[in-house]
């Protein structure tokens, strides 16, 4: 560094986890501090709450943690919602609500997640973008620990941590639902990890598979383990007597899917290998337990074998039981909306699946939209991009959704939509191309699922239930006007004509770029609408573009990846660090001919 730079100081709404006091930098001074700015609905920001779980435990002395929540969606600015979420993911530290930004925009966050590292002298020392950066971190850490330890400025001790009370219900966040052939329903009770199956009632427990504990054992009912558990799709009988089990679990933490016998409840890993995704996979089969899988969240029976909406990379992949082979379905890992032919099309977080006749339903998630699987091509039904959301019903084209978790094909060719973030239950249907809304009022629904009996349930998922659909719900579906919305971020303004994109990677502590298999990055660049990137679209291996852009307003699509290895060891890891960013511009002149991204910087 050329200059010391003095950490700005925290503020906000309101604290989490701290026992209802507020916590100010020098409260923290003498540790080394860990700014994670992050949003519940983003799943590259829950990866990262797990890689900084074994940091938080090794360093616990020296290393403080603070959750910096700066929202996306309107929903995630109720203060209720986001404890909620602390809960739902099992966040163990401190949690600052930065509902207007003002920290993401002191900090100069430009995307989620963003973390940002202060010594224990108060001086902002490091920050970086996106995923992967634990073992950096840690290297950072001990650094800063020899250097800090030295000069007797490291303090160590408890941090401002204070543990939550732990509520007592039958369910804790469940995920998602799945009708059974007896009448019952398999329900992933993913804050409890495990699987419960519930009576036809929809409330009656008839027994619990896992230990309630996180892991990732294989076994009996009482002895196997999950973490946070999603997406369930039984079988056709043919592949489940062949495979040797009758349910597939989208196993959501843990990178598996698993395979559940419903006689025995025996548990058994079928497809991952439990290490979260971090390079390109190529179109051919692969041996399932040797791919490295990203965060199913749901999983169907659709065209002969298993779809995973592989909510981590914003893909789906296919998953064959009886040849135990998986490869990629569908998305290039871009996080957009664009439809076409598989698999060149891009996805934003799928997260709910769904076959009904010759169509795959699916709920992407952070382009609040509802697309559709059929002939090779996917298309989409609802939504317009990764920045427009609210509850607005009617003709499709106009209509929008806020981060839908679910999706439920029914006979008749309609979809209905767990409408997560507007706490709705709504419903499309291809015959009028319009949206209803069948239900209101529900707690972060997750799941629709359609009961052997013709019975519809809702998996209210903040609520800790199942929700019955009153009968005739379907036939008084409404119409809602609740307002558009797009997210509120600062836009980044940029001059007209000639800018430079630079995306500044610094390799952390002990690696080297590697350049073994080609050229060690890579460059995406597009724009929302296309024609404000009049030069500069496509991809290089250059982190530095000169591009020229047309005076408006939009999305910036940058994504950026560079691979490394560590330095002199005769069995070098490698590491792909990948960022995906959309950058929302303001071009207009006099505005700055420069913009900065930065990868992973080891600088402030």
């Amino acid at each position: 560094m050329t200059a010391r730079v003095r950490a700005p100081e925290l503020r906000g709404r309101g604290w989490l986890n701290t026992g209802g006091r507020d916590v100010t930098l020098a409260d923290l001074r003498g540790k080394i501090v860990l700014l994670d700015f992050w949003t519940f609905c983003c799943i590259n920001c829950l990866h990262v709450l797990d890689e900084l779980r074994p940091l938080e435990e090794k360093y616990g002395d020296v290393l403080v943690v603070v959750g910096v929540h700066s929202p996306k969606f309107e929903h995630e600015r109720d203060p209720d919602a986001l404890a909620a979420a602390v809960e739902r993911y099992g966040v163990t530290h401190p949690v600052l609500d930065d509902p207007e930004l003002l920290m993401w925009q002191q900090y100069a966050a430009k995307a989620w997640p963003t973390l940002a590292v202060v010594d224990p002298a108060g001086y902002l020392v490091a920050s970086m973008a996106g995923e992967g950066h634990a073992e950096g971190l840690a290297r950072l850490i001990d650094e800063l620990i020899a250097t800090h330890d030295a000069t007797g400025a490291l303090h160590r001790g408890d941090g401002p941590y204070v543990p939550p009370a732990e509520p007592e219900t039958a369910l804790r966040f469940p995920g998602k639902a799945v009708a059974l052939p007896g009448g019952g329903l398999l329900v992933s009770d993913s804050a409890h990890h495990s699987l419960v199956e519930l009576a036809a009632d929809g409330e009656t427990v008839v027994r619990r598979i896992g230990t309630g504990r996180r892991g990732r054992a294989d076994g009996p009912a009482g002895a196997a383990t999950f973490s946070e558990p999603q997406g369930l799709c039984l079988l056709p009988r043919h592949e489940a007597e062949v495979a040797g089990y009758d349910v597939v679990v989208a196993d959501t933490v843990n990178h598996l899917l698993r395979g559940v016998r419903l006689a025995s409840g025996e548990v058994v890993t079928v497809a991952g290998s439990g290490r979260p995704w971090r390079s390109g996979v190529d179109d051919r089969p692969h041996d399932a337990l040797a791919a490295d899988l990203s965060s199913p969240w749901d999983v169907a029976w659709f065209d002969g074998r298993v779809v995973v909406a592989m909510a981590g990379i914003h893909q789906l992949w296919w998953f064959d039981p009886i040849k135990r082979t998986t490869g990629v379905y569908a998305g290039t890992t871009v996080e957009a909306l664009r439809d076409g032919d598989l698999p060149d099309v891009w996805l934003a977080q799928p997260s709910g699946l769904s076959a009904g006749g010759d169509r795959l339903w699916l709920a992407d998630a952070e382009t609040s939209a509802v697309r559709w699987v059929s002939g090779g091509a996917l298309h989409t039904a609802v939504g317009q991009g990764l920045f427009d959301f609210g509850h607005v019903d009617g003709p499709a084209g106009q209509a929008l959704l806020q981060h839908p978790l679910g999706v439920c094909a029914l006979p008749d060719g309609s979809v209905l939509v767990a409408d997560t973030y507007n706490g709705a239950v709504r419903r499309f249907d291809p015959a009028t191309d319009a949206v209803s809304t069948v239900a209101t009022g529900l707690a972060e629904p997750s799941d629709v699922v359609l009961a052997a009996d013709g019975a519809v349930f809702v998996v209210e998922s903040a609520a800790h239930r199942l929700t019955r659909l009153a009968p005739g719900a379907l036939a008084a579906a409404g119409v809602v006007d609740g307002g558009r919305r797009r997210t509120e971020r600062p836009p980044s303004p940029l001059a007209p004509g000639a800018v430079t994109l630079d995306v500044i990677f610094t390799p952390a502590p002990g690696q080297k770029l590697d350049t073994t298999y080609g050229p060690s990055t890579r460059l995406e660049v597009s724009a929302s609408p296309p024609e404000l990137l009049v030069e500069g679209a496509g991809v290089t291996t250059d982190l530095s573009r000169r591009l020229v852009l047309a005076e408006g307003a939009g999305v910036l699509q940058v994504v950026a990846q560079a691979a490394t290895c560590d330095v002199d060891d005769e069995h070098a890891a490698c590491h792909l660090t990948r960022q995906d960013w959309g950058v929302p511009i303001r071009v207009e002149p006099g505005a700055p001919d420069r913009l900065p991204l930065v990868l992973r910087g080891l600088d402030a």
